[in-house]
């Protein structure tokens, strides 16, 4: 049975405060205004859980958890924090971490293919409306039926494409599929690009097992670099809560265990929750108070305990609260929630104490061994043996070349998947369409390509040396429009250059 692990002790009376490892799957809550202790208090549970052998996973939003990689020391608000709390058996020590990042920047490459995230996900990315969401789930499901790969966003601008050309032929069976929503979804598309969001689609996609894993018995430390991330703070929320889906769906019920096989902290938790859509709501609901059976534990961590829904609070056993300050009628409410979600202690009042506590102090309240929250108490936290802040980029380096993923992620492929085979199978059928096409005839007045001859500057044949026969002479415009012609090739090619020029031509008449 793994044992409890130290995370605070009280103001008073020095009391140990320790987290059970077996109730950890039950979730829990760190809340507290900026720059209260939040990040120390996340620093400490992530080593706790490490030298039980349980790896976890966070989102570095300022860059400061990569300090985890490298022993603490030297720092005198630690030594005196740590003289306060009479801790003997403190020692400077760094821990095992894997560095990841969406952009390849910052940590190795961490990405998912198109058909992993799903339409509800996509649809939340591009910020798509319920019919649009509808043609996206109908494209998905054409795309299934065929056999055609979705890996990455050129795979799917393929065969949304694909989807508008042949409409008529699907609407029976998937649906309408209107050229507007088609539009919409490709100009979502367009701004996630701009985003940098077409790296995070692709191969090799991320293996769950990659994120589970031990170093000499110690959990190893996940973290994903979100400085740059969190520009695009619907794709933040939306990936994490992929990353939390897939753990969901993918890892065995396991009961209760004696400890969680990962822990999932998620920082600026209020994005997940903001604008989103009943379904997308209820999904997250779902797999927060689901996904424990699957012995994860799920760490939200916010600035105000307003921005989770009751739902997913009533979720949450274990609860660090750092101050709040009361300065608006908004804040005064969080800090009345913030109490009353407390399991009261009659030495304070738990209300009062929210607005007075310093830095790097907390209301702290964990899970006894029979399930039900301790009485809150008035607590500091016990500083971490990692160092506190970034790390250098000659650091990151090392942690990089001597990480166990090193060299699997970080070269991108492009293997054969829609857009290949939708290419593949419009090339086939071109050579057909333009046997069959009517041999094209001399030019003459008052012809197609002679009126666009005219049209655009061509003038009359010039005759050859000495008189000779005539040769003919191609204006500009008129060998640009063949040229295309035999590009595009076959009855599609055909009818884009009718439709762009049919009219021009009959205005000249």
């Amino acid at each position: 049975m793994a044992e409890p692990f130290l995370v605070a002790k009280t103001t008073d009376t020095n009391t140990d405060i320790r987290l059970l490892p077996k109730l950890a799957n039950r979730h829990g809550l760190i809340t507290g205004a900026t720059g209260t202790g939040k990040t120390v208090s996340l620093q400490t549970l992530a080593e706790g859980f490490s030298r039980l052998g349980v790896p976890t996973f966070m989102a570095d939003v300022k860059g400061d958890l990569t300090g985890l990689s490298q022993p603490g020391g030297g720092n005198k608000k630690v030594e005196e924090r740590l003289q306060l709390l009479q801790v003997e058996d403190w020692q400077a020590e760094a821990f095992p971490v894997t560095l990841w990042d969406v952009f390849g920047e910052q940590g190795h490459p961490l990405r998912a293919t198109v058909s992993e995230m799903g339409p509800l996900l996509l649809s939340r990315i591009l910020n798509l409306n319920d019919t649009q969401s509808g043609v996206l789930t109908a494209v998905f499901k054409i795309a299934d039926d065929n056999g055609w790969l979705l890996l990455d966003l050129k795979d799917l601008r393929a065969l949304l494409n694909h989807a508008g050309e042949n409409a008529k032929t699907y609407q029976l069976k998937y649906g309408n599929i209107s050229g507007a929503s088609i539009g919409a979804i490709q100009r979502g598309i367009l701004t996630l690009e701009s985003q940098g969001g077409e790296k995070f689609f692709g191969e090799p996609a991320l293996a769950l097992e990659d994120l589970i894993q031990t170093v000499d018995g110690r959990g190893v430390i996940n973290i994903l670099a979100a400085d740059k991330l969190l520009a695009a703070p619907r794709i933040y929320a939306t990936f994490l809560l992929w990353l939390l889906s897939e753990l969901f769906e993918r890892l065995p019920e396991v009961g209760d265990p004696d400890k969680p096989k990962l822990v999932f902290f998620f920082d600026e938790a209020h994005l997940l929750f903001n604008e989103a859509p009943p379904e997308l709501r209820q999904r997250i609901e779902q797999v927060v108070r689901l996904v424990r059976s699957k012995g994860v534990g799920v760490y939200f961590v916010t600035q105000n305990p307003l921005d989770v829904p009751e739902v997913v609070l009533g979720q949450l056993g274990n609860r660090i609260q750092h101050a709040l300050r009361a300065y608006t009628p908004r804040d005064a409410q969080a800090v009345r929630t913030a109490a009353s979600t407390f399991r009261p202690n009659p030495k304070f009042s738990t209300e009062a104490v929210i607005t007075e506590l310093g830095v790097g102090e907390a209301l702290v309240s964990f899970l006894d061994e029979k399930g039900r929250p301790t009485p809150v108490e008035r607590c500091f936290i016990l500083p971490p043996s990692s160092r506190i802040g970034p790390i250098s980029a000659e650091e990151r380096a090392a942690v990089l070349e001597g990480s166990l993923v090193s060299g699997v992620y970080d070269k991108a492929v492009d293997r054969e998947s829609a857009y290949e085979q939708l290419t593949q199978s419009v090339a086939t059928r071109m050579p057909e369409a333009e046997a069959d096409a009517p041999a094209q005839p001399a030019r003459e007045e008052g012809s197609f390509l002679g009126k666009l001859g005219g049209l655009l500057g061509g003038g009359e044949p010039a005759r050859g040396p000495r008189g000779g026969t005539p040769r003919t002479r191609e204006s500009a415009g008129e060998a640009l429009m063949k040229s295309a012609a035999r590009a595009i090739g076959g009855e599609v090619g055909r009818r884009v250059i009718r439709g762009v020029l049919g009219s021009i031509l009959g205005g000249k008449r």
